[in-house]
């Protein structure tokens, strides 16, 4: 699925089958923060976590239920999204404040002795230190914009921004479970890559031990011999190859469920394989539509924009305002009287054309802005829909195709290693039969990966990530 914004290494080994693969891994492990999708960014925050405990000598059985639990709850841009929340809400908060009345108190109590002459008062028969003299005075001020435009629309500017802010968060959680999901799914593929090496240099041991053997005894030449050690050593290094992507994969994976590093663990799902009944692309497209939290927080984010516009009009409207003050002045709280005054301010713009204009402006684009991402959002949306589909169908086809080449494969190289064994043909063609079934191999379990994480997109492009089962399983 394609998206606007969301990135680690995929399935290493043959490149010729493998290498569409890594491009796609590369696009949905760099989910990112922004709100709506999968754009390959070089520092995601879905890539990394904050680690949750200590790594412990037990090795630990992960599931992809249980990996995306964790992740829900240490991985960094979850986390992210819930700080910024909160930050939206304090902006909230603050503006909201501006429409209420503010009232201080205040308690003071002074002391006083003025020396006159210092003063420049020479007064005959006066005294020229007067004091110490002091008064206490206990005082309430309020003080209340009665009409404030421009503030009213800031305060409803920053209310659509925290709710705009509230469904990032929880589109930041369905980019968690793409991301996990993903990165488990890669994982998965990584150890099926390695037991087929594994299964595949046990087999070419066989075919060696039998040229050996055969070339000892006369019955083969030197250079079946060689051909198959070469075979059998090939293979060994794609093994070390592949078993390093896998430990590699797992890192990654750890990284974004907040799993210590040192942490070893296995794998107890196995990748999963279901055709999948097709979805009417229009009620899938509405349905995205309906769901999508990304979609949903550019919205708020554009009636936000609106508002600052209306506020940065609103501006050069008058504002009313009143300040009160009552308190208990005297000489001391016993001997002391009450006291008050209150003012109302009319205050208009006389002379701030530029600068209300230059406000005007900026708010003006970037209300363009917000409404120019969300025209392109909604194009978006129904791109990731139809995308994931074509994906979907794509690899389910690619799924029958590589299964029944294994099957061939199999079968071509137990026919090579029996004709060889009879002494009808040279071992050349089991070498070639052993790369046919490797390289069939490789393409069944890049199709099955692609498979499963194209199900996976197709859930977070409905808005649906929270239901990842019902898509893996095959809805």
């Amino acid at each position: 699925m394609s998206s606007n914004s969301s990135s680690n290494s995929l399935i290493r080994p043959c490149a010729c089958a493998l290498a569409p693969v890594l491009a796609l891994g590369l696009a949905v492990l760099a989910a990112s923060l922004s709100p709506g999708g999968l754009a390959a960014q070089s520092a995601s925050p879905f890539q990394g976590s904050v680690t949750a405990s200590e790594a412990s000598a037990q090795p630990v059985n992960l599931t992809l239920d249980d990996a995306i639990q964790r992740g829900l709850k240490t991985n960094l841009g979850v986390i992210l999204s819930g700080t910024q929340t909160a930050a939206a809400r304090g902006q909230r908060l603050s503006q909201l404040q501006s429409l209420l009345p503010s009232v201080d108190f205040s308690a003071q109590e002074t002391v006083m002795q003025a020396d006159l002459p210092a003063e420049g008062l020479r007064i005959t028969g006066f005294p020229k230190i007067i004091g110490p003299f002091g008064f206490t005075d206990l005082r309430a001020k309020l003080n209340w914009s009665l009409v404030d435009v421009a503030s009213l629309r800031n305060f409803l500017a920053a209310r659509h921004n925290f709710a705009a802010a509230e469904l990032s968060a929880q589109d930041a959680r369905e980019l968690v479970i793409l991301t996990v999901g993903n990165a488990y799914l890669l994982a998965l593929a990584d150890e099926t890559r390695v037991t087929s090496v594994e299964a595949q240099v046990a087999t070419a041991k066989i075919s060696l031990n039998q040229a050996v053997a055969n070339h000892q005894a006369g019955t083969a030449p030197l250079l079946d011999e060689l051909r198959a050690r070469v075979d059998y050593q090939s293979l060994g290094q794609q093994l070390i190859v592949a078993r390093n992507a896998l430990e590699k994969d797992k890192l990654a994976l750890a990284r974004t469920i907040g799993l210590p590093l040192a942490q070893s663990f296995t794998l107890a799902d196995k990748a999963p394989y279901a055709a999948f009944d097709q979805l009417d692309v229009d009620a899938a497209i509405r349905e995205a539509h309906a769901n999508r939290k990304d979609l949903a927080a550019l919205v708020e984010q554009t009636k936000a924009a609106e508002e600052q516009r209306k506020a940065a009009t609103a501006d050069r409207l008058p504002t009313i305002t009143a300040e009160a003050d009552y308190g208990d002045i005297g000489v001391n709280v016993r001997h002391s009287h009450g006291t008050v005054d209150a003012t109302g301010t009319l205050s208009v713009p006389v002379f701030k054309e530029f600068g209300l204009r230059g406000e005007a402006q900026v708010a003006q684009a970037q209300l363009d802005t917000a409404q120019a991402q969300l025209s392109d959002r909604n194009a978006q949306v129904d791109a990731d829909v139809r995308d994931a589909l074509l994906d979907i169908a794509s690899a389910q086809q690619q799924v029958q195709v590589a299964g029944s080449s294994v099957e061939l494969a199999n079968e071509a190289l137990s026919e090579a290693q029996q004709r060889y064994s009879n002494g009808v043909s040279d071992n050349l063609a089991v070498s070639q039969a052993q790369q046919s079934v490797a390289q069939a191999n490789d393409q069944y379990v890049a199709s099955l990966y692609r498979h499963n994480v194209a199900k996976l997109s197709l859930a977070r492009a409905l808005g649906a990530a929270g239901n990842y089962k019902n898509y893996l399983g095959g809805k």
